[in-house]
This record gives C-alpha cells, structure tokens and sequence, in this order.
C-alpha cells in the first residue's frame, strides 16, 4: 500500500520562506536609498561644479578686458547666475570684433530641493555667509539644510 503524500509547503516552511525574503529586503531597501543619495549627491556636485566653472570663466574673460563691467563693485564677477545664461558681449581687445557668449545653457536644478534657487556669495561678502549682498556671483551653494553621506553638509559644499 503506498501513502499519498500532498505536494506544497507546510506551515513552518511558508513561515522560513518568508522570514528569508523580509530579511533579503531589510537588507535591499536602505541600500535603495543610500544609492539614490549618493547619485544625488553626484549631481549637487557636478551642477555646483559647473556653475563655479563658469563663473571662473566669466571672471578669466573679464580679467583678460574681453568683458567690459560698468560696476567696479563686480570685481569681476557676473552680477546674477541670469547674466551667465542670458550671455554677455565678449569682445576681441585687439580686433574690437564683439559676440555673444553664453556660458551656462539653463540654470541647473537642486537635486535636493528641486528647484532652480542657489544660495549665492559675493566676493565682498564673508566666505561663510548666508546671504548674499547683490554686488556680485563669486560663489553659489545649496539652500538643503540635509547631511551628506560623509557627515558634512550639503550647504557647506
């Protein structure tokens, strides 16, 4: 006489498959969010990078005499992150051939905030303050009052 035995999981099984899965998601969930952080973490730094870029290269054009300011107070710095992607007259020294130069397509987005607001410096404010006095764009950071990976702070960047 042969037993028939059913086919399928019995209680205590079910129960371990599904003590096995919840912990392989316990594990896979941070890690979710800490990569989605660190890939935003990349792009606060390549757009702060950018927009110094090109700041720099305003400041560089400027210092050459391709760029002529009306302000002394710019010392040499763009006077809005605007003025860098509506674009500036740029003009030869020797030729006296002028043109257009943008040096930034759009404002770029805080990947944190999501908005398109920076937190600016000029070059006669303190190099740690927080507001910005007008004169200029020496520097710009994030508004995001959040912690990065590495425990700084993303406005500190």
């Amino acid at each position: 006489m042969r037993l028939s035995r059913a086919n399928g999981l019995t209680t205590i099984e079910l129960i371990a498959a599904i003590g096995c899965l919840l912990a392989l998601m316990s594990v896979a969930i941070p890690l979710k969010r800490w990569d989605e952080k660190r890939r935003r973490e990349e792009t606060l730094r390549m757009h702060l990078g950018m927009m110094r870029e090109a700041i720099d290269q305003y400041n560089k054009l400027v210092n050459e005499g391709r760029i002529q300011q009306t302000d002394v107070d710019q010392r040499g710095y763009p006077p809005d992150l605007e003025d860098l992607v509506d674009g500036v007259e740029v003009g030869d020294p020797q030729g006296g051939q002028t043109h257009k130069v943008r040096f930034l397509h759009a404002i770029p987005h805080d990947p944190f905030t999501g908005e398109a607001e920076w937190g600016k410096r000029s070059y006669q404010d303190d190099w740690d303050s927080r507001s910005w006095g007008g004169e200029n764009v020496w520097d710009v950071y994030s508004l995001y009052e959040g912690k990065a990976l590495d425990g700084t702070y993303y406005k500190d960047w």
